[in-house]
């Protein structure tokens, strides 16, 4: 492709490694629910309590990881924390074909997936910082970016068929030999690594390390506002998509091929925004295209609770995710990018980390809490309000850029 940046072949490998694992991830999403209600028979109750407490549970477990990841080689975390996930996943159709699958296995292999994503985020994040120079960050995110939303629009319909020929824990062993296919790409980057401090005589874990990503983040003018955006909008659009699919799918009547569609299709947006990311920053500048997109992917989500039974729901659901797919796509790479380069390389495994807890236990919490507003109200009304209160977010972005010496700080 004309004008595209080579990046050198260690990318090429961890770029191949994370596009295995979304694909992976995309063709295996929501196969948990499914095997729960399908296979176990579980209630609505039973099935939310997967998908909050798996996340909430392998949050407070990955505290201590971002620590500990700080002070290893990066590269050995990710394949240990890809081959945790690989094994983890292949216990649930090894369980299948034994009979003997249960609910208590599927919330422990959840609890134990959250927990290992969150470690090779933050082992990842670390690797990338390291890997390349500061001007080369933003394509490597907008390239991940992208492949994220292209294998958000075609694993799912793919998964499904899938489960439709091969039945419902299909995906999921789909999904765990893409996490060994990522620990071989990764382990095929090849070269050394520099130990990191603490490393050498007796490393050990310290009370102070567990808060240090915390006290990073919320002591950082640019970082601590980026989070508290980051966080509330994300918790907030998770938070409205099971009551979005009730009031679809119960409410409205319209039929699954339609759901998927109105998520599929809008996914476009995330491609394009992703490819839009680096010349726009290149124009205006990251902060100004950060604050920009941020403000506008805070407006569509309200849109979300006036939709009508038919084609036009149709349209006005394509739109509007279009409009947040896409501002989302601009967003995402251009903050891990500004978050990369302003935050101290001695702290970036456990700041990520604490970033990833944090939004994990905001999404848990929030779905929750909305959940119980949707049950005192109706999935419409609390739809709304997440609406009404990510039109606010906008105002926790920082409006100002970090110092030169700040990052410089961050980039030393």
């Amino acid at each position: 492709m004309r004008g595209r940046r080579a990046l050198g072949r260690p990318f090429g490998w961890l770029w191949a490694a994370f596009a295995v694992s979304a694909y992976g991830t995309s063709l295996g999403f929501g196969a948990f629910p499914l095997i729960a209600i399908l296979v176990l028979h579980s209630g609505p109750a039973q099935v939310a309590a997967l998908s909050a407490a798996g996340r909430a549970v392998g949050a407070l477990v990955a505290v201590p990881l971002g620590p500990w990841v700080e002070f290893r080689r990066k590269r050995p975390v990710m394949v240990a924390m890809d081959l945790t996930r690989f094994a983890a996943l292949m216990s649930v159709p090894a369980a299948f074909a034994l009979g003997r699958l249960s609910f208590a296995q599927l919330l422990v292999v959840s609890v134990v997936v959250a927990a290992a994503d969150i470690a090779f985020r933050a082992a990842g994040g670390a690797y990338l910082k390291a890997l390349l120079p500061p001007e080369d960050l933003l394509v490597a995110n907008s390239r991940f970016e992208s492949t994220t939303w292209t294998s958000t629009m075609v694993g799912p319909p793919l998964g499904g068929a899938a489960i439709g020929l091969f039945g419902p824990v299909s995906t999921v062993a789909a999904n765990a030999v893409s996490y060994l296919l990522s620990a071989l790409g990764i382990r095929a980057i090849g070269g050394t690594e520099p130990s990191p401090a603490r490393t050498t005589g007796a490393p050990r874990l310290r009370a102070g390390d567990l808060l240090e990503g915390w006290r990073y983040i919320l002591a950082h003018p640019t970082l601590r506002p980026l989070f508290l955006n980051a966080i509330t909008v994300n918790g907030l659009i998770m938070a409205s998509e099971p009551l979005l699919a009730v009031l679809l799918l119960d409410r409205l009547g319209f039929a699954p091929w339609q759901y998927g569609l109105v998520f599929a299709a809008p996914c476009v947006g995330g491609l394009i925004g992703s490819r839009l990311a680096h010349p726009l920053a290149a124009r205006f500048g990251q902060h100004r295209v950060m604050l920009t997109s941020g403000a506008l992917r805070a407006c569509w989500p309200l849109g979300l609770a006036f939709v009508q039974p038919g084609v036009p729901g149709i349209v006005l659901i394509i739109a509007v995710q279009l409009g947040l797919v896409t501002c989302c796509g601009v967003f995402n790479p251009v903050l891990a990018t500004y978050r990369l380069d302003h935050t101290d390389p001695a702290r970036v495994a456990r700041t990520l980390s604490a970033w990833s807890i944090s939004s994990s236990t905001a999404i848990a919490a929030l779905t929750a809490l909305w959940g119980l507003l949707a049950a005192a109200t109706s999935p419409r009304t609390a739809i709304a309000a997440a609406g009404a209160l990510l039109l606010t977010t906008p105002l926790l972005l920082p409006r100002r850029r970090a110092s030169r010496e700040l990052a410089a700080a961050g980039t030393r």
